[in-house]
């Protein structure tokens, strides 16, 4: 393989790295909205701040559901489902990641 290959395969692995922890940082923000926006507790009525919470309700039930019905912590009155969220979460990134580097090692590039 010449080398100007393999730099075309790194330079597409960085991309591909990039995209991923973009992927996962944003999502991360998203996530802190909705923990932060449940501490304020904004204006239902207003249609503007209905619809931000429907995308943010709607991008992160689905990891926030089933982390909820594992544990039962309601009679704590503290959900704790979203820190579990950002330890699975930033573990799942760091595992995608370091299966791509390595996957980009055994292939010998």
């Amino acid at each position: 393989m010449l080398f100007s290959d393999k730099q075309e395969v790194f330079a597409e692995l960085r991309s591909l790295i990039y995209l991923i922890n973009t992927v996962f940082r944003i999502y991360y923000i998203i996530l802190l909205a909705r923990v932060l926006l449940s501490w304020i507790r904004p204006n239902i009525v207003d249609p503007n701040w209905r619809q931000v919470l429907k995308i943010i309700y709607d991008a992160t039930e689905p990891v926030l559901g089933p982390i909820r019905r594992l544990l039962p912590m309601r009679s704590i009155g503290i959900d704790f489902s979203p820190v579990i969220a950002f330890l699975i979460l930033n573990f799942l990134q760091s595992f995608i990641i370091k299966l791509l580097i390595n996957l980009n090692m055994d292939l010998g590039f």
